[in-house]
């Protein structure tokens, strides 16, 4: 194979572990860095004020979608464990691809992210989020020379991130889905789902820690490793690594109206993998070729934005959750209720209650009231086939399920992610304009 430049990791103990690829033997290093978050008591404390925030953010989510039941919020802290497990698979991902990159936290300005993406908050909701925090530290460092960043290292760091939000999509983002009504173009009230995830991810980083002239038996490392080598200085041969462990926080916030949760969670993991490679590769060709730093920059945030666009446009179709001729629509369905227990899931439609006809709520609601036994019959959407169930339900139970808006509803859900500044902006024109 020839002769590779060889380049490795000091860990904190001192020893030193060589890394070849693929990366299974860095693996064990990554996992006991990764133990630090629940071992060290400082980044632990990190990662349950992360966590804490997370848990809010569910419970909220909870409590919107409960409204439509009439319940109390609960399940929560399974919605937590759960998102803490995807949560922990994201973070092993990252960390792989980090070292895999050879991704430094060395002048990445990773320090200035979380402060302007707080800033950009205020503005819009959306903006909480590197691509946009990334793009303009990234222009700025370009234009003007501050903040003294590396910029391929910071694009690169967005880019990997949010690969791996697309990956956690894919296999989580519909689970969970809060049912809404909500108004369309056309002024209709249509049912679809919100799709609100939060991801605690405990990861591994880079760091440099020094030079060295390495040691005999190491196991060399490929002549392209790392990737991305601004900042690491003309000896990249000699750079000793170390592995650092980091607490982050990824969000996902999107609608499911012309396509149910699964398909839209796939489509938009889809694109925005899309938009993680295409920046990663700017990124690593921004480091070979400083003049192409700029297009990099201001792909970070157009891209994005791009990337919502396209989402926006693919919501603009016919809603999947309408009425229907004959029968009853489910919008939703509570886990555990009768309904749920009788086979009823998303999208099936109801269509006689003990072999009478329905075609309302208002007519499933009276049927359900006058029979002490309740005999269902139903077209599953996913089977293709009609079912008839009964089921133990007596009136003043709940059923568990919500029909899709029938058109006449006059209640739903004003969505809007302007920021408390163009809030504050739009009602000072308004005041002033009345």
């Amino acid at each position: 194979m020839g002769c590779f430049p060889t380049s490795h990791f000091t860990l904190a103990k001192g020893q030193v572990v060589y890394v070849t690829f693929p990366l299974g033997a860095v693996t064990p290093e990554i996992l006991q860095t990764l133990a630090a978050v629940f071992s060290e008591p400082q980044i632990n404390r990190l990662f349950l004020l992360v966590l804490a925030i997370v848990a809010l953010q569910y419970y909220r989510i909870a409590k919107v979608r409960e409204k439509f039941f009439g319940l109390p919020p609960r399940g929560v802290w399974r919605d937590v464990l759960q998102a803490t497990f995807f949560g922990l698979l994201g973070g092993l991902l990252a960390s792989y691809l980090i070292v895999g990159v050879g991704l430094t936290l060395s002048g990445s300005g990773l320090i200035y992210l979380w402060p302007l993406a707080l800033l950009l908050m205020l503005i819009d909701a959306r903006f909480l989020c590197f691509a946009y925090a990334g793009g303009l530290l990234a222009l700025s460092a370009l234009l003007f020379g501050w903040p003294d960043i590396r910029v391929p290292q910071m694009l690169g760091l967005v880019a990997i991130l949010h690969l791996v939000e697309a990956f956690l999509i894919l296999i989580s983002g519909h689970l969970g889905a809060t049912p809404i009504f909500i108004k369309n173009q056309a002024g209709q009230v249509v049912g679809g789902f919100a799709l609100q995830k939060l991801w605690p991810i405990p990861l591994t980083a880079l760091v440099v820690v020094g030079h060295g002239s390495g040691a005999a038996g190491g196991i060399s490392m490929p002549d392209w490793w790392p990737l991305i080598r601004q900042g690491l200085g003309q000896h990249v041969d000699t750079v000793m690594f170390g592995l650092m462990p980091v607490v982050a926080g990824l969000g996902y916030g999107d609608l499911a109206v012309a396509r149910t949760p699964r398909q839209k969670s796939r489509i938009s993991a889809g694109i925005l993998g899309i938009y993680s490679l295409l920046l990663l590769g700017l990124a690593v060709l921004a480091d070979r070729q400083p003049g192409l730093a700029v297009v990099a920059a201001l792909f970070s945030p157009l891209g994005h934005e791009l990337v919502i666009c396209l989402g926006k446009r693919l919501e603009a179709g016919k809603a999947v959750y309408r009425p229907v001729a004959q029968g009853v629509k489910v919008l939703d369905v509570l886990p555990g209720y009768p309904a749920w227990q009788a086979g009823i899931r998303s999208g099936d439609i109801i269509m006689e209650v003990n072999g009478m006809a329905v075609s309302s709520r208002q007519g499933l609601e009276f049927a359900l009231g006058i029979y002490p036994h309740i005999q269902l019959t139903y077209y599953s959407v996913g089977d293709r086939r009609v079912y008839r169930e009964g089921i133990d339900y007596q009136g003043k139970q709940l059923l568990g399920l919500l029909p899709v808006p029938e058109g006449g509803e006059e209640s739903y859900m004003e969505l809007s992610t302007r920021g408390p500044f163009r809030r504050w902006l739009n009602n000072r024109f308004i005041r002033r304009d009345a």
